[in-house]
């Protein structure tokens, strides 16, 4: 009983010489990462630490092009959208966003979206001369026996005129400087000429060839295809029903794809050309104010082109 009480007596002065050295450590303990408490009458309220980081808000532009990039590009998701934007504005403008800030911009300005998106839709181009731009641009189709063809498409921006829309054996320089010859001999030689940054179009011997021929080349930006619009809405047509078509060769692709120019520029209706046709517009007739001499029912691809011929 008596080395019961000494030890009580011990561990009584024990704690009495460590409670200095306890209300030290509880005073001075390491801050927790979002803050600590106040001595205050208020218990819960939080006084902000400043190791808390307030990040800055981003500029109106930013906001405002990462609106138009999803307006444009509706299928792409926020990574995409975000590299996009800092590949272009990286150097020039020394700004950069994540794929978070993308995502939390898009989920707040879901309306402003589609708005801008309708009005990119409905929007009219403005007027231009014929034969002042031409858009240049090449696509593929497999057949049926795996192998992929390339298709190369010239476009006249004015009227919408299909040029040239011709499977190519071979995507060189050389070929398609063959094919651009062809054309300029047939319809004339235009003022500029659009294509993106493939490695063909920046050869050196494609730009000798124009700077020869006279003709300014207009690259577009990297990752824009929308500034060669025109090109793109047409491969876009183009493609929506070559999907659906099989072929077997090369000599069928090109038979296919000189019904399909023939449909294109006779028979379907445009909606940015006032419901006319591109062949109407190329020869500057007005269908609506002049009386056909003759119609007839076309039809091909087993009935995936189709429509009224009028012939004036």
């Amino acid at each position: 009983m008596f080395y019961l009480f000494l030890l009580f007596v011990f561990a009584r002065w024990l704690l009495l010489k460590l409670k200095p050295l306890r209300s030290y450590l509880w005073r001075n303990r390491s801050l927790p990462r979002y803050g600590r408490r106040k001595k205050s009458a208020q218990p819960n309220e939080i006084e902000p630490s400043p190791l808390y980081y307030h990040r800055q808000p981003k500029p109106e532009w930013v906001k405002k092009e990462v609106i138009r990039l999803k307006a444009l590009m509706p299928k792409t998701g926020c990574r995409t959208i975000s590299d996009v934007f800092n590949r272009r504005f990286k150097v020039k403008r020394n700004m950069t966003v994540g794929k978070t800030y993308v995502s939390d911009t898009i989920r707040k300005h879901q309306y402003e979206i589609q708005v801008l998106r309708k009005k990119m839709k409905h929007r009219r181009p403005r007027p231009l001369p014929r034969n002042l731009i031409w858009g240049i641009d090449l696509t593929g189709k497999t057949d049926a026996k795996g192998r992929l063809h390339n298709i190369l498409g010239i476009l006249e921006h004015k009227s919408r005129a299909t040029l040239t829309l011709t499977a190519i054996k071979d995507k060189t320089t050389l070929a398609l400087l063959r094919y651009l010859l062809d054309t300029v001999e047939r319809y004339g030689k235009p003022k500029i000429i659009r294509t993106d940054n493939e490695h063909v179009f920046t050869s050196w011997l494609f730009q000798l060839g124009l700077w020869l021929l006279g003709i300014r080349h207009q690259r577009i930006e990297l990752h824009c295809p929308w500034q060669n619009g025109r090109i793109e809405r047409f491969f876009g047509t183009l493609k929506e029903k070559l999907n659906c078509w099989e072929v077997d060769s090369k000599d069928q692709l090109n038979n296919a794809l000189h019904q399909f120019t023939f449909w294109y520029h006779h028979i379907r209706p445009h909606q940015y050309l006032d419901g006319k046709t591109p062949a109407e517009v190329w020869n500057g007739i007005n269908i609506y104010t002049r009386t056909p001499k003759q119609e007839y029912w076309f039809e091909a691809w087993e009935g995936l082109l189709q429509g009224y011929y009028l012939r004036i």
